[in-house]
């Protein structure tokens, strides 16, 4: 392997050549879930993308800090300030605890990960337990006159950080730019500047969620508890920060300005994002009913599509997209990644069974996998390299076919880097039976059965029945989970 790795900097806005701050080790945080509902499948996409690349770093031998938070603090709805926060909101709707609403959407966060087969990161911080943290930040940067408090609640200061430092390199805003378009709303009229951001909110008497300060019963504004995390677990300078496109202004602009207000340089030597994902062409958003859950894709309960296709399916459809292009999800676009997982399954399959078969092979295994790494090596390029994983497809299925040979030597690489690729840093689990097996599609007709069953009898409230079946499927190894979508199930 002789190329060097390249990333995209969107700080720069072009490719650099990836150089960690400390030989061999790499740190990277990750912008994680707000908890206050079931997890959006274009954050999935995101997480998807990251777990890529912590996936490739650690290929290449790097021991990577992998830090990803989950806000579990009641923020604002809006950039403004204003409003009320989503998980209080939430909670007060379904009168229960705040913090319930948080243990919820976490576990079920972490589960359809695992459905994706996504590693854990090594550090999962919550903002609730960071508080303190984020309260010495606050202080540092109102000694540093970067910060004001008005009435308990205290704010950044962006016009006079902008007088020593830069506010918008990131995003490419412009300070005045910024004043013009900026409108003092209601309610807002505590800040010095209408583009000021809260740092500290004075909780309303209403308001659950909430912790002493110096200043005021209050919470931590949105973009704080990233930089006191990240600072706190990878240092003052790391080197990636990564999360989705739409964060990268104004989270992360704030974010830079936060740490640049306490140490005077910029915290995060690469930022990477990832680009949306769209639904039959269009935004996809709760608002407007273009919208769909990853667990109503996996169990076929939804109105866009005609049948369900599993997590490894709809993880295939992504990784055929650069993590920094948009990507539209659609039936003919699902099915066609089906059918290419598949192939990719029975290809795995096939070269269990190959055997030797001549002295000289048909295809250049080392030229092959050079390709594989330089793919990865363009910024993560996932579609080339999995371009490149087809071509080796295509020769097994001729070697298969007594149509090509391969030698002994070239049949070891080939089986390694293929587990490599398709294991370790795509990340695919390709677990028997295949979708393509007339018996997993019967099986899953008496599943399907036994679940129309249970719902019945829970509608009922025979649960006598209902836990029986439950129980006696746990026994077969096939979990079932209540959500307020409907009943699915994992096969472990």
């Amino acid at each position: 392997m002789n190329s060097l790795l390249h990333v995209y900097n969107s700080l720069s806005g072009k490719k650099e050549v990836f150089k960690s701050i400390l030989p061999e080790k790499v740190g990277m945080y990750v912008c994680g879930p707000t908890v206050y509902s079931n997890v959006h499948l274009g954050n999935c996409r995101t997480f998807i993308s990251f777990d890529l690349i912590y996936r490739y770093l650690t290929h290449l031998g790097y021991k990577v800090r992998y830090v990803r938070n989950i806000t579990d603090v009641g923020h604002l709805e809006n950039d403004s300030d204003e409003g009320e926060d989503r998980i209080s909101k939430r909670a007060r709707l379904e009168s229960i605890e705040p913090m319930e609403i948080v243990q919820r959407y976490t576990l079920d966060f972490r589960k359809i990960m695992h459905l994706f087969n996504t590693l854990p990161p090594s550090i999962e911080p919550t903002a609730s337990g960071h508080i303190l943290e984020q309260i010495e930040i606050i202080k540092e940067l109102i000694k540093n006159n970067y910060a004001y408090e008005i009435n308990g609640s205290v704010y950044f200061d962006v016009k006079r950080f902008n007088k020593d430092l830069t506010y918008g390199k990131l995003s490419g805003r412009n300070i005045e730019e910024l004043v013009h378009n900026s409108r003092l709303l209601d309610g807002q009229s505590d800040k010095k500047n209408p583009q000021d951001f809260a740092l500290w909110k004075k909780a309303e008497p209403i308001h659950i969620m909430r912790w002493p300060s110096p200043w005021s019963d209050g919470f931590p504004g949105w973009h704080l508890e990233c930089t006191a995390m990240s600072r706190k677990y990878l240092g003052t300078k790391f080197d990636i920060h990564g999360g989705g496109m739409d964060l990268k202004f104004p989270h992360h602009e704030c974010e830079i300005a936060q740490a640049e207000g306490i140490n005077k340089e910029s915290p995060v030597n690469y930022w990477l994002h990832a680009n949306m994902l769209t639904l039959n062409g269009k935004k996809m958003a709760k608002s407007t009913g273009n919208n769909i859950l990853p667990e109503e894709i996996f169990n076929g309960k939804n109105t866009f599509f005609k049948k369900e296709f599993s997590p490894m399916v709809i993880k295939f459809f992504m990784l055929q997209a650069h993590y920094r292009s948009v990507v539209d999800l659609s039936e003919e676009a699902l099915e066609a990644s089906e059918k290419g997982y598949i192939r990719l399954l029975s290809a795995i399959e096939a070269i269990e069974k190959l055997s030797p078969s001549a002295s000289t092979t048909d295809f250049d295994v080392i030229s092959w996998r050079e390709k594989c790494y330089s793919s990865m090596n363009d910024d993560f390029n996932s579609p080339l390299l999995i371009g490149h994983l087809f071509d080796a497809v295509k020769f097994i299925n001729s070697v298969v076919n007594k149509q090509k040979s391969i030698t002994s030597s070239d049949l070891v690489i080939l089986k390694k880097s293929l587990h490599d690729f398709i294991y370790n840093v795509l990340g695919f689990r390709l677990s028997k039976p295949s979708k393509n097996d007339p018996k997993f599609e019967k099986n899953k007709e008496l599943l399907n059965l036994l679940l129309e069953i249970r719902n019945k009898a829970r509608a009922k409230k025979d649960f006598e029945i209902s836990d029986f079946i439950r129980e006696s499927l746990s026994k077969l190894n096939v979990e079932l989970n209540d959500t307020e979508n409907g009943t699915n199930y994992e096969i472990k």
